[in-house]
């Protein structure tokens, strides 16, 4: 049952880590472009919704609400400005510039708000639900499950089963079917960057209730942990990016019953493993679905 335990709260902890993912699939999914600044953009989205908390007086619900759209204006407005320019020049150009970007807000961050943790709190979400004698998981994991499905499930509407869903797989199969298309790949991909940057913001203040955040998390945890669940699910795959955040979590709660110091060795052995045995992914896919 011990190891039952793990399994359920490792499903759990894996909706977060898919969470972390799929903006990091939408980008490279329809724009073929690793957003380096991924985990850097989760960050600031964390830090906006606790200053929303702390100077607003708002609840963290109420916070978290304002945040998405913030970010959802400023994907559309960056991709159609600063990120665009590069890939007019290549998606290697495009690849630095995000680069940059993490750069410039982690120096940011450490700039205005030191390098002091910040976190938020649902107090409803810190109890624990048990399953039966044995297995007890958090209300604030068994959330972030269900989030991470529920976001998945209208990603998913929104990709399949709309004429923009249906835009964005023209953009995928290349720039000229894109301009051909009724709203040009300059729109297309602003909306693309929009709502990857709703699957940030909530993804950001999600591993803020979860863990505290600080100006160095984004490159060294966020990044990291999204680039993993999206390249162990396949590149692209929305549902595979759930899959592999499930693995991951999974992997992570089994290394840390074996030993405590295996916590975070454990998922990065299981991402080498799985680049080694299945470099495509669970889904073997490599676009946006």
């Amino acid at each position: 049952m011990i190891w039952a335990n793990d399994v359920v709260q490792g499903v759990a902890l894996g909706g977060l880590y898919a969470l972390l993912g799929y903006g990091l699939a939408i980008v490279f999914g329809v724009m073929k472009v690793t957003n380096v600044a991924h985990g850097d953009l989760a960050v600031v989205a964390a830090y906006l919704a606790a200053g929303l908390v702390a100077v607003g007086h708002l609840s963290t619900p109420e916070a978290i609400v304002l945040t998405v759209p913030v970010f959802a204006v400023l994907g559309y407005v960056g991709q159609r400005t600063v990120l665009q320019a590069s890939l007019n020049r290549g998606a290697p150009t495009a690849l630095l510039v995000t680069f940059g970007l993490a750069i410039v807000i982690e120096s940011g961050l450490q700039q205005f708000f030191t390098t002091n943790p910040h976190n938020l709190e649902i107090g409803a979400l810190s109890n624990h639900l048990s399953i039966g004698s044995k297995i007890t998981v958090s209300y604030l994991d068994v959330a972030f499950l269900i989030v991470s499905v529920v976001v998945l499930i209208a990603l998913q509407v929104l990709l399949s089963a709309t004429p923009l869903g249906q835009q964005f797989k023209a953009v995928t199969g290349g720039r000229r079917a894109a301009e051909l298309s009724a709203a040009g790949h300059g729109h297309l991909f602003g909306i693309a960057g929009a709502v990857a940057m709703v699957a940030v913001a909530i993804a950001g203040t999600s591993y803020g209730l979860y863990s505290s955040v600080d100006p160095t998390t984004g490159m060294t945890q966020l990044l990291l942990l999204a680039f993993e669940a999206v390249v162990i699910g396949g590149l692209g795959s929305l549902w595979g990016t759930l899959a592999g955040g499930i693995l991951l979590g999974v992997v992570q709660q089994i290394g840390t019953q074996i030993s405590p110091g295996d916590q975070l060795l454990a998922p990065q052995l299981f991402f080498l493993a799985m680049l080694l045995i299945r470099p495509d992914g669970v889904t073997g896919r490599r676009q946006v679905a």
